[in-house]
């Protein structure tokens, strides 16, 4: 008779695809190595796959336990909130690990709130940052990711989302630029000098350009990076100028040796926003980290972010 499944036996699984080794998992699990060994080969009956096989002095997942993963982890997840919901949890006694998926731009200032603000209520929490690479849905709904945080919008009925603030898009120059000297040189003045674009994508233009054209200016881009963090790094070493986040600006001018002042363009400001999926509404935990990052990211000027949630229909 086939082996029965049950949601122990997928804690097992999500745990040995997580630590990728019995021993590792026995601990995060608190099991003995035997008991955990003993569950493996129960999985592996269930589930006819060998789920993990030796790789070097490691193991390795099958293709078959890798798309697996995601489904057991979002089953965990709403089994998780059938049984927690309306029901308090001892947040300075949670262990959890959160995987949040994350804009770079944002992650340079996000990054270290959010940690502070989480570990000084529940030292037991971890959260994972992964970059964007995609920005798929479906890793928020199989469970891959538990949030999304950049200035995407939600595209599907099924994912939730809420304005964590609003960013606006500032120049940098190095310390001793002339430039650095004026309060909010003009479009002219910008344009004297060569650029570093920050594009994930590879792209020159963007809404500057936009305003460039419109007052019959062209800037010279000699630069193409992937990430805000590496445009200031290289404006700091540099006579170029860049386009960054203005709390990154703020953040870390001083530390690089850069300037920064607003642009004499009217460009859109860029929403950040919090992404999770409709299923993680009711766990507590999940419930817990997103008040307590909206909390945690206040206005520069201390004025609460908007924390109203939209379902999109």
């Amino acid at each position: 008779m086939p082996e029965q499944l049950d949601l122990n036996l997928l804690r097992v699984f999500d745990a040995l695809l997580r630590e990728g080794g019995v021993t590792a998992a026995s601990e995060r699990l608190h099991l003995s190595i035997p008991a955990t060994s003993r569950a493996l080969g129960r999985l592996r009956r269930a589930m006819n796959d060998p789920i993990l096989v030796r790789a070097g002095r490691g193991m390795a997942p099958t293709p078959f336990a890798l798309r697996t993963a995601p489904r057991v982890r979002s089953l965990l997840d709403e089994a998780s909130a059938l049984i927690s919901a309306d029901r308090e949890i001892a947040i300075g006694e949670l262990e959890r690990t959160f995987t949040i998926r994350i804009n770079d731009g944002v992650a340079a200032t996000l990054a270290t709130t959010a940690v502070e603000a989480t570990a000084a209520l529940a030292p037991g929490v971890v959260l994972r940052f992964v970059t964007e690479g995609s920005e798929s849905a479906e890793a928020l709904r199989d469970g891959s990711v538990d949030l999304d945080i950049g200035v995407g919008d939600a595209a599907a009925p099924d994912i939730r989302t809420a304005v964590l603030y609003r960013e606006r898009m500032v120049g940098i120059v190095r310390a001793d630029s002339p430039l650095g000297r004026r309060r909010r040189p003009t479009l002219r003045q910008l344009c004297g000098h060569p650029h570093v674009s920050a594009s994930r994508r590879g792209r020159a233009r963007g809404p500057l350009d936009d305003a460039l054209d419109a007052a019959g200016l062209q800037r010279h881009v000699a630069a193409v990076v992937p990430t805000f963090a590496v445009a200031a790094l290289l404006v700091s070493s540099s006579r170029y100028v860049g386009l960054v986040p203005q709390r990154l600006a703020e953040q870390y001018g001083r530390t690089l040796g850069i300037r920064w002042f607003p642009l004499a363009a009217d460009l859109p400001e860029v929403e950040v926003r919090l992404l999770w999926h409709a299923r993680l509404d009711a766990d507590p935990a999940q419930r817990w980290l997103r008040d307590t990052i909206r909390d945690a990211l206040c206005e520069p000027g201390g004025a609460k972010s908007a924390e109203s949630v939209r379902t999109p229909g």
